[in-house]
């Protein structure tokens, strides 16, 4: 049961507060929505609209410590849990501007409305019931009550504060958001953070298959069954971009000291832009038989002749990325 309660608080504030409400990844059907708004009145992280509200002003100022509700970089313990525990910013705490959109949806308002008593009975009268019903009522208040909230709340705010300390940076190095395996498993797929800061509006973390991502499942799994829908999601094209970028970024850190610095960083970003340049001629060209494949008066050749140059255009693609990335292990090779 404190596994059950745990899962359910945890996914109510990822798949519902952050990636329905806050950042509109995808539409949801108002008895999920419904769902969502209870399972975070148990999570105790206050309403879907204050939460949601201190969430967008984190990505829009992220790491300013004026504005940003838990900067990362005002240091490990403000982020996770002393940002909370003192009135820094006081004077916002009731604007809900940023959240119009939101206030028009009546279950969250509902919720935002009887936070407090929704909050009461499931944080009590759950572990209470379930006390009742099996005998033990002093083990589920302690376990499924206290235990559960402590899980639940800490796992959350590691977001807030080892998100954006403890990790990698693929896609983008201008904040301080980290992409960690570790807390992904824990965090039912928000751990991959780094991401999430550059392409909020996705409603994936983790974008490839072997990544632990619960919350991009369950996502999917409730729009097969007709639950959510307009599931929103960045382009290859978009996201490849931001990587080659991100490599190049990392790489002038490393040839900064080497003999011929300025001669090796024009010869990569000469490549780098020669990479980005077939990049977005494979997905233009991708595009063409997307939309060549949907309609009907397409001759069959030309579909065809499309196909046979997009395959070219990948073998391409890969051979000059194997090339790059051997140039950016080893920076020397620019002008071998």
């Amino acid at each position: 049961m404190l596994v059950i309660a745990f899962v359910f608080c945890g996914m109510s504030i990822t798949a519902g507060y952050h990636r329905l409400w806050s950042h509109k990844t995808y539409e949801a059907h108002k008895a999920l929505r419904y769902l969502f708004a209870i399972g975070g009145a148990f999570a105790l992280q206050n309403s879907a609209l204050h939460w949601s509200s201190d969430h967008r002003v984190h990505h829009k100022h992220v790491d300013n410590n004026d504005k940003d509700p838990y900067s990362a970089k005002r240091g490990f313990w403000y982020s996770h849990i002393g940002w909370m525990l003192r009135e820094y910013q006081a004077q916002r705490y009731d604007d809900y501007r940023k959240c119009r959109d939101l206030q028009k949806d009546p279950v969250v308002m509902w919720q935002h409305k009887h936070y407090v008593l929704l909050a009461l009975l499931t944080n009590f009268g759950i572990p209470i019931a379930l006390g009742l019903l099996y005998g033990d009522l002093i083990g589920f208040v302690l376990v499924v009550g206290a235990l559960r909230l402590v899980l639940s709340h800490h796992t959350t705010f590691f977001i807030n504060s080892l998100a954006h300390i403890w990790g990698s940076q693929p896609y983008t190095s201008k904040n301080t958001a980290r992409d960690n395996g570790i807390l992904a498993f824990f965090t039912f797929g928000e751990g991959y953070h780094n991401f999430h800061h550059i392409f909020e509006h996705d409603y994936r973390n983790g974008i490839r298959w072997w990544q632990f991502d619960p919350t991009k499942w369950l996502i999917r799994g409730s729009a097969s069954i007709g639950l959510a829908s307009n599931l929103k999601r960045v382009s290859a094209y978009r996201i490849e971009k931001a990587r080659l970028q991100q490599t190049m970024a990392n790489a002038k850190d490393r040839i900064f000291k080497l003999p011929n610095a300025e001669q090796i960083q024009t010869a990569l970003e000469q490549e780098l832009q020669q990479l980005l340049a077939k990049l977005t001629e494979y997905d233009e060209v991708r595009s063409q038989l997307i939309d060549s494949a949907k309609s009907s008066v397409k001759e069959k050749y030309e579909l065809a002749l499309l196909r046979v140059k997009l395959e070219q255009l990948d073998i391409s693609l890969k051979e000059q990325k194997k090339r790059w990335n051997a140039m950016v292990s080893n920076p020397r090779l620019a002008i071998a």
